[in-house]
């Protein structure tokens, strides 16, 4: 079995170097990463400028083929199964921090998942919990070994990726769940340069009710989260409900 393992936090990140050493029980694995961090790139692709994709040992991990690419997550992807042979499954990750709710719109570790995914490869995209002194991606992987070879024996159904968040701790068990509310209250801070000009940083909260059955209520209460996601973004109720509706004629008309 090939698989790919790629994230957003680096080459060098810890989460993706437990990850890969992991998941060597399950089949050959490559590792594609970014050089520098690219976390919230989202779902992009870089097509205007040209991409170095080179072999590195400098990240330490040992036998295992690891590249950097300077691009985002989702180039990763591309390259890798194109220059290392189609993976039998792209796995994301270990993301520092979680990935839930309407984060999974600007999360390049989702979205290298989503690249999978388009590409027709079963995906998995994976992140803990940030919160402790610690973080315990040793203890993460070695969950994430079974969900991965349970993907590789079962398959996951066209268009749907796993999005898996793990809690800070030994977990007390898995959830099947749907996505939270969770998301970053944005707002602009803004500073002046030190030559009198203005500039300004995005920063936000992260916040999100306490629902049962969800992505966060899942993780807080020290349970992995299991979501799947569909690429499939049509909302088919809706689109009924404007067959007939809403026309050409009489917008116009209107």
């Amino acid at each position: 079995m090939r698989i790919l393992v790629a994230n957003d936090d680096g080459i060098f990140s810890p989460g993706i170097k437990a990850l890969a050493f992991a998941l060597r029980e399950l089949g050959e694995v490559r590792v594609v990463a970014p050089d520098v961090e690219q976390s919230g790139v989202g779902h992009s692709i870089t097509f205007r400028r040209p991409l170095r994709f080179k072999h590195t040992a400098a990240a330490g991990f040992g036998e295992i083929p690891a590249y950097r690419v300077d691009g985002t997550p989702a180039d990763c992807v591309v390259l890798g199964s194109q220059l290392l042979g189609r993976p039998d499954v792209v796995v994301s990750g270990i993301n520092i921090g979680v990935n839930m709710g309407l984060d999974l719109t600007h999360s390049g570790t989702v979205a290298a998942a989503l690249e999978g995914t388009s590409l027709g490869i079963p995906s998995i995209a994976f992140s803990l919990d940030a919160s402790g002194e610690e973080l315990r991606f040793e203890e993460a992987a070695r969950y994430a070994v079974p969900l991965v070879r349970w993907v590789l024996e079962h398959g996951l159904p066209p268009k749907t990726l796993l999005n898996v968040n793990f809690p800070n701790r030994t977990p007390l068990g898995l959830r099947i769940t749907r996505l939270s509310t969770h998301r970053y209250e944005d707002q602009v801070v803004a500073r002046t340069d030190p030559e009198g000009r203005p500039y300004y940083w995005l920063a936000g909260q992260p916040t999100a009710e306490m629902e049962e059955g969800t992505d966060f209520w899942a993780v807080q209460q020290g349970y992995i989260s299991v979501t799947p996601i569909t690429l499939d973004y049509t909302d088919y109720a809706f689109a009924a409900l404007l067959e007939g509706r809403l026309t050409l004629e009489g917008l116009c008309s209107g």
